[in-house]
C-alpha cells in the first residue's frame, strides 16, 4: 500500500491517495487492479496510472482503442487513451454515492479491443468530515408531571450525520442542571440513542420550567457538533393544601346588623394552579345549624355577610362570640383543604360611629420629601359621649407616614420615613379611628397619596464596556452599534440623549457619529485595517432632568482584516510585467539554485500567508519552486534537446476570499559554463550563507536522529533473524518504502515511521510530526512522520 500527503502550516491537504493492492489475473484476457481516492478531491486529480500497474504497453493503447466501458452520461472519472492514466473527471461526493455506507467503493470497467482484454478497477472513496450532526428540530419541548418520580427516562430524537464510520455522532454532551442527566444507548449501525433521565424530582412551584442545551458530536478531528434546546415544562398536580392568612379571623359586629351586612372576609391562597389552586369557601360540618341561618358565606371570594337579625337583647348575657368553622377546598382530583376559625363579637349597640375629616390634603409629595413634612391634617369627631365618644385613631396599614396630635381630636399626617417612587410610587394610607363604647365603633378613611418623581437616578448603560467588530472598507454611514441606556424615573427625568464624551480624541469627529436620540453610531468614513486597527471613545447617557444625571460607557472599535491587498514583489524583480533575466550552466546538476523571489502582503493572517507557483511553456518540465519559499531550482540535468532560453511566470498567491495574486516573469538563460555566468547581469549575487551555530545545532540532530533509527534498524534486523518461522507467521514483517517526493517510510504491524528529505529550503530545518491518517484497513496503534530539510 502507498499513501502521500502534504501539509501546508497548519492546513492539511489530503492528496490523491492511491493504493495498488491485489492484482488478480483472472485469464488472459482480464484483470482487476483496486484504488482509492479522498471524498471532494480536485477535478484533474490522478487516480493512477492502469497501463502501468498492469504491464500494459501504453504505446499500443491508441490503437487498441483502450477505453472504459458504461452508461453514465456525467462519469466521475475519465481515462488518458495515450498512457492509460485514469483521472477524476469531476467532484466525488461519497455521501452522495454511497450514503452512510462504511465501505464506498466504485466499479468501472475498461476494454481493449485486438485482441479483446476486460480490465476491472475498483475504486474506493475514503470518508473525510465534511458534515456536521444535524437534529430534526432546533428545539424539543417535553411536558412532565411534578409528581414524576426519579429514573424516569425520557427517549430524544438522536442527530443524524452523513458521514460514515468514525466520522458520524461519537457523543453526546448535556448542559449542567441539577434534576436531569443524560445516557446514551448504543443501537448498532453506528447509531447512539439519547436518554434524559430525571435524577431528581422536578417542583412546578419552584421552577416551572427548565431549559437545557443536547450538544452531539462527531469523531472528526477537529470535530464537528450541533446543539438542541430542551424546553421541559412542569406540569402541576395537586400537591399543595390552601392556606388561609390566618389561623384565626376575629371581628365585633353590633346589633341590628343589617341582612348582607359584611362580617368578615377571609383569604386562602394555592399554590398549585388551574383547577388546583381554585378555592371553594364553605362553612364546616360542624358549625351549628342556628348559625348558619344567621350568616352566609361566599363561596367564591370568602366573604361572611349577615342573612338573620342579630339581637343582642335575646341573650341575657351581656355580650357574645360566635365561632364559626370555614373551610377552604381546591377543585383538585382529589381536592385538598384547609380550615381556620372566625370570631364574631357581638357588642351591644354604640348608635354612632367616630367620622373621620381629612382637609388640606397634599395628594401629591415628592420623593425627596423631608421627614415630618405635613401631608394632611385629620380630625376625628364622634356624637356620642363617655366612654363611647373617646376616639383612638391610628394608620392601619404600614407607610411611611404617621399621624401626630395637634389638639385633642386633631392631627397631622406626616412624612415618616424615606421615600422612593421607584419602589412604590403610590401608598393608600387607611386611617382607622375607634372609639371605646360596647361595642366599639370606628369609622375608616382611606387617602390616596402619590409619590412624585425627582431626578435621582441616572442613566445606565447595560454593561461597562462594549466591543464592536467592523470590517474594514464597510460604507459610509453604516450603523456599527446602537447603545442602550435605561433611567428608572419617569416622563422628562428619564428621557435620555447621547453623545461623545468629551475627554475623547479630537480625530473621534471624522470617524463615527452619534444619534442622540436613538444611540445609534454611525460610520463617517471607510476604515483601513493597514492603518486603523482599533480605536476607543467614551459614550455619554444623559437624561432631561434637572440637573440632569449622566453616565458613560467606554466603546471599543475593532476594525477586521479583509483581503483587499494583492502581493507585493520585492526587489530585484519587478511585478509590473517586466521580464527578469537569469543564467544557469549548461552543466547545472537537478536541485542547482536558479533564483529566489519574495514577496509580502499587506494584509495580515491568513490573508497575508503567500504561496508561490511557477507557470513553465508547455512540454518544459525543467524547473520546480518551493511554494512557501520562493526559490527556483532545476528538476533535472540539462539536455540537448532542452531550449537555450526558457520563459518563466511565478505566480504568487495570498490565502484570502477570494485570493489575490501577482506575477513575475523570468527568463532563465542556459550558457555554457559557470564563467560565463559571472559575465552576465544578475539582480542580486547569492552569496553563501555562513555556517553559524544554529547550522551546527541541525547538523548534531541530523546524525543523531541518523545514528538513532540505524542502531534501531540494525537492532530489529538481528531480533528478527533469531527468530523460528513460527515468530514470523505470527508478526507481520517489516516493510521499508519510497515515496515520490524523496521521503522513505519504517513500518512494522504496531508503528510506522516516515523519514523524508528535501532541499526546499535554503535553511535546515528538523521538524516531527504525527502521519495523519493510517490507512484504513491497517491495524497501526503508532504513526510518526521524520521529515528533514537540509540546505544543498
Amino acid at each position: 500500500m502507498l499513501f502521500s500527503c502534504c501539509w501546508i502550516g497548519d492546513t492539511q491537504y489530503l492528496c490523491v491517495a492511491y493504493m495498488v493492492a491485489l492484482v488478480t489475473l483472472w485469464n488472459e484476457a482480464s484483470a482487476q487492479i483496486r484504488y482509492s481516492i479522498s471524498e471532494e478531491v480536485k477535478e484533474g486529480s490522478v487516480v493512477g496510472n492502469i497501463a502501468k500497474d498492469l504491464g500494459i504497453d501504453k504505446a499500443t493503447l491508441k490503437d487498441r482503442e483502450y477505453r472504459i466501458v458504461g452508461s453514465s452520461t456525467e462519469p466521475l472519472f475519465r481515462l488518458n487513451k495515450d498512457d492509460g492514466i485514469l483521472y477524476v473527471s469531476r467532484k466525488v461526493d461519497r455521501e452522495e454515492i454511497c450514503e452512510r455506507s462504511n465501505t464506498c467503493i466504485i466499479n468501472i470497467k475498461t476494454v481493449l479491443e485486438n485482441p479483446l482484454e476486460i480490465h476491472y478497477v475498483a475504486i474506493e472513496v475514503m470518508d473525510i468530515n465534511d458534515h456536521s450532526p444535524v437534529f430534526p428540530e432546533k428545539e424539543k419541548r417535553l411536558e412532565i408531571f411534578e409528581s414524576t418520580l426519579p429514573g424516569a427516562r425520557f427517549q430524544l430524537q438522536p442527530a443524524r450525520d452523513p458521514d460514515g464510520g468514525q466520522f458520524t455522532v461519537q457523543q453526546y454532551k448535556l448542559s449542567h442542571n441539577d434534576h436531569f442527566r443524560l445516557e446514551v444507548k448504543e443501537r448498532g449501525e453506528d447509531r447512539k440513542m439519547p436518554f434524559l433521565i430525571l435524577q431528581k424530582q422536578l417542583d412546578r412551584e419552584a421552577m416551572g420550567e427548565h431549559k437545557l442545551l443536547l450538544t452531539a458530536i462527531d469523531g472528526g478531528k477537529p470535530a464537528m457538533s450541533e446543539t438542541i434546546e430542551i424546553v421541559i415544562v412542569v406540569l402541576d398536580v395537586n400537591d399543595n393544601s390552601p392556606v388561609f392568612t390566618k389561623d384565626v379571623y376575629s371581628t365585633i359586629l353590633n346589633e341590628n346588623a343589617n341582612p348582607g351586612t359584611l362580617v368578615i372576609q377571609v383569604n386562602a391562597t394555592d399554590l398549585d394552579e388551574g383547577a388546583n389552586s381554585e378555592i371553594v369557601y364553605t362553612f364546616g360540618k360542624e358549625v351549628d345549624i342556628h348559625l348558619q341561618k344567621l350568616f352566609h358565606i361566599d363561596p367564591r371570594t370568602g366573604e361572611i355577610k349577615v342573612t338573620g337579625i342579630i339581637d343582642f337583647e335575646e341573650n341575657k348575657s351581656y355580650e357574645i362570640d360566635i365561632h364559626i368553622r370555614v373551610e377552604a377546598s381546591d377543585k383538585g382530583q382529589p381536592p385538598m383543604s384547609a380550615h381556620c376559625k372566625v370570631l364574631v363579637e357581638v357588642m351591644d349597640v354604640n348608635d354612632n360611629a367616630p367620622e373621620i375629616t381629612v382637609t388640606s390634603l397634599h395628594t401629591t409629595v415628592k420623593e425627596d420629601a423631608n421627614v415630618g413634612t405635613v401631608v394632611a391634617l385629620v380630625s376625628v369627631l364622634d356624637k356620642d359621649g363617655g366612654k363611647n365618644g373617646d376616639v383612638k385613631i391610628q394608620i392601619e396599614n404600614e407607610v411611611p407616614l404617621k399621624l401626630e396630635t395637634n389638639y385633642k381630636n386633631y392631627y397631622s399626617l406626616l412624612v415618616d420615613g424615606p421615600l422612593d417612587r421607584e419602589s412604590v410610587s403610590n401608598y393608600n394610607v387607611t386611617i382607622v379611628a375607634t372609639d371605646k363604647g360596647t361595642p366599639s365603633l370606628s369609622g375608616t378613611s382611606v387617602l390616596s397619596i402619590h409619590v412624585s418623581d425627582v431626578n435621582d437616578n441616572a442613566p445606565l448603560f447595560p454593561e461597562p464596556l462594549i466591543n464592536v467588530f467592523v470590517k474594514e472598507n464597510s460604507p459610509v454611514g453604516e450603523i456599527i452599534k446602537t447603545v442602550t441606556a435605561t433611567d428608572a424615573d419617569v416622563d422628562q427625568n428619564s428621557q435620555v440623549s447621547y453623545s461623545f464624551f468629551k475627554e475623547n480624541s479630537s480625530p473621534l469627529s471624522t470617524m463615527v457619529n452619534i444619534n442622540s436620540e436613538t444611540g445609534d453610531i454611525v460610520s463617517l468614513q471607510s476604515f483601513n485595517y493597514e492603518e486603523l486597527k482599533t480605536f476607543q471613545f467614551k459614550v455619554q447617557a444623559t437624561d432631561s432632568g434637572v440637573p440632569p444625571l449622566s453616565s458613560n460607557v467606554t466603546v471599543n472599535v475593532l476594525i477586521l482584516d479583509e483581503n483587499d491587498n494583492n502581493p507585493t514583489i520585492l526587489a530585484p524583480y519587478s511585478e509590473h510585467g517586466s521580464v527578469n533575466s537569469e543564467s544557469i550552466p549548461y552543466s547545472a546538476e537537478a536541485g542547482y539554485f536558479v533564483a529566489k523571489i519574495r514577496a509580502v502582503d499587506a494584509d495580515s493572517g491568513y490573508n497575508a500567508l503567500l504561496s508561490y507557483h511557477l507557470s513553465e511553456p508547455k512540454g518544459n518540465n525543467l524547473f520546480r519552486i518551493g511554494t512557501s519559499t520562493g526559490e527556483i531550482r532545476t528538476k533535472r540535468r540539462m539536455s540537448d534537446n532542452d531550449l537555450k532560453t526558457h520563459p518563466l511566470v511565478v505566480l504568487v498567491s495570498d490565502n484570502g476570499e477570494p485570493s489575490l495574486s501577482a506575477t513575475v516573469s523570468i527568463d532563465v538563460v542556459v550558457v555554457e559554463s559557470t564563467a560565463d555566468i559571472q559575465t552576465q547581469f544578475r539582480h542580486v549575487p547569492i552569496k553563501e550563507e555562513s555556517f553559524s551555530d544554529l547550522n551546527l545545532y541541525l547538523l548534531i540532530a541530523i546524525v543523531s536522529v541518523s545514528v538513532i533509527f540505524l542502531l534501531s534498524l540494525i537492532s530489529l534486523i538481528a531480533v528478527r533473524c533469531h527468530r523460528t518461522d513460527g515468530s514470523f507467521s505470527r508478526y507481520s514483517a517489516p516493510m521499508i518504502t519510497t515515496h515520490p517526493d524523496g521521503s522513505w517510510s519504517y513500518s512494522k504491524s504496531t508503528q510506522q515511521y516516515d523519514v523524508c528529505f528535501s532541499s526546499d529550503t535554503l535553511k535546515s530545518d528538523v521538524v516531527v510530526f504525527p502521519a495523519p491518517f493510517p490507512p484504513v484497513d491497517a491495524d497501526y496503534k503508532t504513526s510518526v512522520r521524520f521529515c528533514i530539510y537540509h540546505n544543498k
